[in-house]
């Protein structure tokens, strides 16, 4: 009889202890389009990353930001441990960007960005670390909505620029100290994760390898 009675439980005890749960991580690399915020909670009439067409699993969640303004690749998972270890700033993880300018840029200009320039952060003034910065000719882009305005009596330049961190709209800042300011801004890659294509709100789903991989984390 006591027999009887003790069997439930360690059978119970049994199936309890034998369910351990093992964490599902998921990775994935977004085209971020114009005037969509970088998270999943509305704010105004921004859209978000919920209006994507992709149904993310519910604890995924954006790693870094692009302001509403920028567009390119952002990085989501559930893994938090990918939080630190790539905005970690003492890491200096590359980001490259192709860069629409105002203006014919020169040289010179270039200059300035990769040997830094003082910004102001809400009061306080930082020199951004040294950076890599070329011309390039117009690149391939998907359409953006609305399309960039500019003076026609005035000429445009494009650059890609790599840098090694990512404070509030640095870039933007970092050009207008060398009076050429930003038009269009993409961000093409983090390291040598790059999508396979850019199209407006693509998802692509990686491997936690290459993922880790190609972010050199």
């Amino acid at each position: 009889f006591h027999l009887l009675l003790s069997l439930p439980i360690k059978i119970n005890s049994f199936v309890h202890c034998s369910i351990i749960p093992n964490p599902m991580y998921h990775y994935f690399a977004i085209f971020k389009p114009f005037g969509m915020l970088s998270q999943f909670t509305s704010e105004g009439a921004h859209k978000t990353l919920a209006d994507l067409n992709f149904k993310f699993p519910i604890d995924v969640y954006p790693v870094g930001r692009l302001d509403a303004d920028s567009e390119g690749i952002i990085l989501l998972t559930n893994d938090k441990r990918v939080n630190s270890k790539l905005l970690e700033p003492a890491n200096k993880h590359q980001r490259k960007y192709i860069i629409q300018l105002e203006g014919e840029v020169t040289n010179e200009a270039l200059s300035l960005l990769e040997k830094g320039v003082k910004l102001n952060d809400k009061g306080t003034i930082y020199e951004t670390l040294p950076a890599k910065a070329t011309i390039v000719e117009p690149p391939e882009l998907p359409e953006r909505n609305p399309p960039v305005r500019f003076r026609k009596s005035i000429p445009t330049s494009w650059i890609e620029l790599t840098i090694h961190e990512g404070k509030n709209r640095q870039i933007r800042k970092m050009t207008a100290a060398i009076g050429f300011p930003t038009l269009r801004l993409v961000r093409v890659s983090i390291e040598d994760l790059k999508l396979d294509k850019m199209e407006n709100g693509i998802v692509q789903e990686i491997s936690k390898s290459v993922f880790y991989s190609q972010l050199k984390l």
